[in-house]
């Protein structure tokens, strides 16, 4: 089974390239094998009359709320009609893209299986590192009674002081001096 995206390599319609091209991205982003059908390009035109044919939703945008003919991107199982953009972007929402595109689970989706060799020849797997990391956690968790003793864990403040804190701290005293030195001369000219 082959994923069907058929699109529109020149269309003017700058919404329906942007449609387009988020199908296509949020195709890549899930590792799902498609291919695109340009129905714009010559020797294509059997693929274009197929896609008008068969597509039960006309895509219409926010500039052409009836268009007249399907309008690209049009999506297919083969030749099984899954939907328009539209139909394509709410199973995204609701994370159904598999169901949407009629696929079985292990035939679109490729995974990841990572494996660390160490240093003595071990292999460590990257999954089963991490859930056991999450198991010790959750076993410290429950076996911590809070001790009153013991130390907070308050995150330390760093004490390094810049230069901009001195030069500021700096003018503050500046500032503070010539305040003062201004106010003695005030006293100074009323006492005489």
């Amino acid at each position: 089974m082959v994923i069907k995206i058929y699109i529109s390599g020149i269309s003017g319609n700058k919404e329906v390239k942007k449609r387009q091209q988020r199908v296509l991205m949020i195709l890549d982003s899930k590792n799902i094998k498609y291919e695109a059908v340009d129905i714009t390009e010559p020797g294509n035109e059997d693929a274009k009359e197929f896609m008008q044919n068969n597509a039960k939703s006309f895509g219409a945008t926010v500039g052409d709320a009836n268009p007249r003919s399907p309008l690209p991107p049009q999506i297919f199982n083969d030749e099984d009609y899954c939907g328009d953009y539209d139909a394509f972007d709410l199973a995204n929402e609701n994370d159904e893209i598999e169901k949407f595109l009629k696929l079985a689970t292990d035939d679109s989706v490729v995974t990841s299986s990572a494996e660390i060799k160490l240093g003595n020849g071990e292999i460590n797997s990257e999954a089963v590192q991490n859930e056991n990391e999450a198991e010790a956690k959750k076993d410290n968790s429950e076996d911590a009674v809070p001790n009153e003793n013991a130390p907070s864990e308050k995150p330390v403040e760093d004490e390094t002081v810049t230069s901009e804190t001195k030069i500021e701290d700096e003018t503050e005293d500046n500032k503070l001096e010539n305040g003062n030195a201004e106010n003695d001369t005030l006293s100074t000219d009323v006492a005489a």
